[in-house]
């Protein structure tokens, strides 16, 4: 991770679970992170806690609501005003409605598919661009994933969440080909975890949050430390070496 010291890394979804936890490695590791989230008061904190543990990067919380293309660009082009650019991306924002393909609310759907997916794909355009402007040539787009994205669970809640993170798979190995016809060794991985317990499967059941606590409660659960790990695995590799997916889950986990 040496080499990442004092670059630029943006987080999507930074306020809470995984986002956090990147954030937080990221910058134990020396890197300047821009952590962008709607509700930014969690990423101030987590900001705070990093100066006073005296760790080498810095955490910059960022308001951004990723549903909206223009707040998306204007983070962009802030970035560039005061950091220069983004020499990582890593793509985390995302979520989950319980909204079935038989009798799901559009709305849930759309929104699903505008995070998880139209968003991704936003930052994921603007972050290259960022890199080509500056002649980065050995940036990385990191998608976090998840296993949804490589099987589907017989459970009607996560149908719908599912086809998002087909898509997630699709794009990243759409981006890895449109990077090799670019002649560039920017790389492109997505990480695609199982059950994390975070608070991911209590906004799933919002309305039963006995069904999340009995989910997190069936097994050791992966925590967003782990994925944070798995983050910095992949940054850390030489620049020759591209990982286009790491799958993981918990030990217990069947699906």
């Amino acid at each position: 991770m040496d080499r990442w010291k004092g670059r630029v890394a943006l987080v999507t979804g930074a306020s809470v679970g995984i986002g956090a936890a990147i954030c937080k490695a990221l910058v134990q590791h020396g890197m300047k992170v821009v952590g962008c989230a709607r509700n930014v008061e969690k990423i101030e904190k987590l900001a705070a806690e990093c100066q006073s543990a005296g760790h080498s990067g810095t955490l910059v919380p960022y308001k951004c609501d990723l549903s909206n293309e223009e707040e998306i660009l204007s983070m962009f082009s802030a970035i560039k005003t005061l950091h220069q650019g983004v020499d990582v991306c890593i793509n985390n924002a995302g979520l989950a409605h319980s909204e079935s393909l038989l009798n799901g609310k559009t709305d849930g759907w759309r929104t699903m598919i505008d995070l998880n997916v139209i968003a991704l794909s936003i930052c994921t355009r603007e972050a290259y661009q960022s890199m080509k402007e500056r002649k980065v040539d050995d940036g990385h787009i990191i998608n976090i994933n998840s296993m949804s994205g490589h099987r589907v669970v017989f459970s009607a809640d996560t149908h719908f969440y599912s086809a998002t993170k087909y898509a997630v798979t699709a794009l990243t190995e759409g981006l890895r080909q449109e990077l090799r016809e670019a002649k560039t060794h920017i790389r492109a991985t997505c990480i695609s975890p199982g059950i994390v317990e975070t608070e991911f499967a209590f906004r799933l059941h919002s309305l039963h949050p006995e069904k999340a606590a009995a989910t997190y409660n069936s097994m050791k659960c992966l925590e967003a430390v782990d994925i944070a790990s798995a983050v910095t695995y992949v940054l850390g590799t030489p620049p020759h070496v591209h990982i286009g997916d790491v799958q993981m889950r918990p030990v217990e986990q069947v699906s």
